[in-house]
């Protein structure tokens, strides 16, 4: 069994990075943009900003579609977009397209619940007092909802990472294309299990990282 893990130990690596590169790239998009969002949504339900209907549920219902697909399914569905974008259907950078979007309206619902937990007292507060709603924004509501954010960006990591896995479907590499390979094609068990194993153990780093930096910057 080690000794056909440690044959492979070379395309491990290489999956394993191509697994941070999906992971990575997608997340910063997921996270920019879909806090933005997020915002967004927030902002255009409360009346102390900027309430508006038609905003928020034209953006509500264009994230609830995306969230509503499989990720499979939404994955195959962009192949085009990921054509138009990048150049190609088939690879890594190919599969940074669905992986994004789906990051994007995933960050998008989580981190709205996070601006939404915000004692709104505390930001009606400020606004009474002068304050301009960019600055409280800024200085208030982000800072407060900011340990929530974390968490949210916790889950959304473990959740893209688990996406993924789904990649080699199409050609996108990854532990998971290496674990289909190897583990369901060649009948390989010892290596679908050494790449489970590798899946596990990012995880529980991902969670108990975010989880430490959470708590460092809470206000409670």
């Amino acid at each position: 069994m080690l000794n056909s893990i440690w044959n492979v130990r070379e395309e491990i690596f290489k999956s394993l990075g191509e697994t941070a590169y999906m992971v990575v790239i997608s997340l910063v998009f997921g996270i920019i943009a879909g806090g933005l969002l997020g915002l967004l949504l927030f902002a255009t339900s409360n009346p102390l900003f900027i309430k508006n209907k038609v905003i928020n549920k034209i953006t509500g219902a264009v994230l609830n579609i995306i969230q509503s697909l499989p990720f499979l399914i939404l994955m195959i569905f962009l192949l085009p977009l990921s054509k138009l974008i990048v150049g190609t259907k088939i690879g890594t950078t190919a599969v940074i397209v669905p992986l994004s979007i789906s990051a994007v309206a995933f960050f998008a619902r989580l981190s709205e619940s996070s601006f939404a937990a915000v004692n709104n007292g505390v930001l009606e507060a400020y606004i009474a007092s002068g304050a301009g709603k960019l600055s409280v924004i800024f200085r208030i509501l982000i800072p407060e909802a900011l340990s929530s954010l974390i968490v949210n960006i916790t889950v959304t990591t473990i959740t893209v990472l688990g996406f993924s896995a789904m990649s080699g479907l199409v050609g996108g590499g990854g532990l998971g294309d290496l674990a289909y390979r190897y583990g369901y094609q060649r009948y390989q068990t010892e290596i679908m299990i050494a790449c489970v194993v590798i899946l596990v153990v990012l995880v529980q780093l991902i969670q108990l990282t975010g989880e430490k930096i959470a708590k460092s910057v809470s206000r409670k």
